[in-house]
């Protein structure tokens, strides 16, 4: 049985299909074909499954970002993509993106 972080830090199959129509089935750094499963806040620091922490990227930027050893190229990544999301949510926060327990 899942926890109720691991779940909210899940990509659902309906979050993925917005956010692969949201971003043309292509890589938001590089432009080529990618997949909707990147997290912009990783699901490891409780990164939310959600739309506006979720984009599309190729298997290569999306290495980079996440196990990539330069750490110049991890910052551009992780610099453009807050700018792409910024411009597509208004109320874009990263404190939103996170997952927080509430209660015990």
């Amino acid at each position: 049985m899942k926890s109720k972080r691991s779940k909210a830090c899940d990509i659902s199959q309906k979050t993925k299909k917005i956010v692969f129509a949201r971003d043309g089935g292509a890589c938001i750094i590089c432009g080529k074909s990618g997949l909707p499963n990147s997290h912009y806040i990783s699901r490891a620091k409780g990164g939310l499954g959600i739309e506006q922490n979720v984009v599309t990227m190729c298997i290569v930027c999306h290495d980079a970002y996440d196990n990539g050893k330069d750490a110049e190229l991890r910052d551009y990544i992780k610099n453009k993509t807050k700018e792409y999301l910024q411009l597509l949510y208004k109320d874009w926060n990263e404190d939103n993106l996170i997952y927080k327990k509430y209660g015990n």
